[in-house]
This record gives structure tokens, sequence and C-alpha cells, in this order.
């Protein structure tokens, strides 16, 4: 069943952020991964969540989305993502 990682991203560093994009999305095909949301325009329709910038990546499984988030490959950007922006991330499971 397929799995979305869903991130709000406040971007802290613009020039760090754009280096940790190209060396993240490498990582993300690797493993099955594909960005159905990147970065493009929000629209608030309920409440008062007004996200800066949305990822959604969408990949074969809750455990294969978890093998991206955790693998050698990612762990030198993830910290790149740490030190370039506030993030807060979810996995859910689709239909």
């Amino acid at each position: 069943m397929s799995a979305y990682v869903v991130v709000e991203i406040e971007i802290l560093d613009p020039v760090g952020y754009e280096e940790y994009k190209k060396q993240a999305a490498a990582t993300v095909h690797k493993y099955g991964g594909k960005y159905i949301a990147r970065g493009g325009k929000t629209e608030v329709l309920e409440g008062d969540w007004n996200p800066k910038r949305i990822v959604v990546l969408q990949f074969e499984s809750m455990e294969r989305a978890k093998e991206w988030l955790n693998c050698e490959e990612y762990r030198e950007p993830r910290k790149m993502r740490h030190r370039t922006a506030k993030t807060n991330m979810i996995l859910v499971e689709g239909v």
C-alpha cells in the first residue's frame, strides 16, 4: 500500500537548502520515491495553518519510506536539512 511523507518546511538558509534539495532528490529516487508536491503554491482552505512550504513524497509502502529516511545515503542531506530549515514531517498510509 502506498505511503506518503508530508513535510512542512520553513527555510532558514535558502542557499544551503538549494544544495540540500539537489542531494536529497537522488536518495528519494533511489528508494523508489517520487515527488508529488515540492514547494508549489499553497492556499489555506480551512483553519489557521499557514505553511511556508510543503513537500509530499510517495513511496510504495511505509516501510520503504522509513528505509529512505534512515538510509546511509540520506544521512548527510538530512543533517543539511536540519541546519537549513525547520521541518515537521509525518508519514501517512495511502488507500
